[in-house]
């Protein structure tokens, strides 16, 4: 299996099936286990690359569903194996899986001083950067620009940004090399949402609708969506968010059912209703089980 379970895994996460990656997960992570102890030299390196990249999978969906610390014990035994591997890519990419879980669990300067470190870590390996190595760093930022812009460091997630759109420019496109998604439009992407968490929803409302996410995957297209929702909604245009988060759902059910945001949004415009919420809101706030 290896390989493509792995890659089973992660199309599952980008195609936000978080149900089917949840119930691949324990087979995966058992066959790369099995693997890392079989195998000597450079199979066995080979073995611990994937048995890393199968834990970053397993986080990344964990943290999707509120599995926050699982998602975090994951990453953990992911960086261990990466770090065993002698892949510095595959390290850079499980640095950015715990990153993610320290944002995802409050600690948002410790997520921003990881970010600085394994930066550090990565820097010497720019010179003659593959595609792959350029995603796995330019996403990093885009990973530390969140951090910084929920702890209300304009200047950090400014240079974050900055750093992640270089990389963005010099790999020239929109890619998806080791699953990162990574090109212009995920910067893009994150400049609105990183708006939106320090509060410039003006920023977030003129940028969100011009961003062309179609060329990525569902789960970044969809969480763009909700990102936009909440710059609508936070200039009273809640018919026009509520349109935006009904086309996430057709896209992403189970991760817009998930996500804090969309529960959040749906939450208050029912209590802001003076009367009886509209057909279509009160079946979208049935089917996120929010009332």
């Amino acid at each position: 299996m290896g390989n493509l379970g792995r890659a089973e895994v992660w199309d599952a996460y980008q195609d936000s099936r978080y149900g089917f990656a949840t119930r691949r997960l324990p087979l995966v992570l058992a066959d790369a286990l099995i693997a890392a102890q079989a195998y000597q030299g450079r199979e066995r390196e080979r073995a611990h690359e994937l048995m890393a990249m199968t834990y970053q999978g397993a986080a990344m969906v964990l943290t999707k569903v509120g599995e926050t610390d699982l998602a975090w014990i994951a990453a953990d035994r992911g960086l261990a194996a990466a770090q065993q591997s002698d892949n510095t890519a595959i390290t850079g990419s499980l640095f950015r899986s715990v990153a993610h879980c320290l944002l995802s669990n409050g600690r948002f300067d410790a997520a921003v001083q990881l970010v600085s470190d394994a930066a550090d870590y990565l820097r010497p390996g720019l010179r003659e950067a593959s595609p792959e190595f350029l995603s796995i760093y330019g996403t990093l930022f885009l990973a530390g620009s969140m951090a910084a812009a929920r702890a209300d460091d304009r200047s950090t997630t400014r240079d974050f940004l900055a750093e992640a759109d270089q990389a963005a420019q010099r790999l020239g496109r929109d890619a998806n090399h080791m699953w990162t998604a990574f090109g212009p439009t995920n910067v893009a992407i994150h400049r609105v949402a990183t708006a939106a968490e320090l509060g410039d929803m003006q920023v977030a409302v003129d940028l969100g609708p011009q961003v062309d996410t179609s060329g990525l995957p569902i789960e970044r297209r969809t969480r763009h969506n909700l990102e936009v929702a909440r710059a609508l909604s936070a200039h009273n245009r809640m018919d026009d968010a509520l349109s935006v988060i009904l086309e996430a759902e057709q896209w992403a059910p189970e991760q817009v059912r998930s996500h804090y945001l969309a529960r959040e949004l749906v939450l208050t415009w029912v209590r802001n209703q003076r009367g009886r919420p509209s057909r279509t809101l009160a079946e979208l706030a049935d089917r996120l089980h929010v009332v």
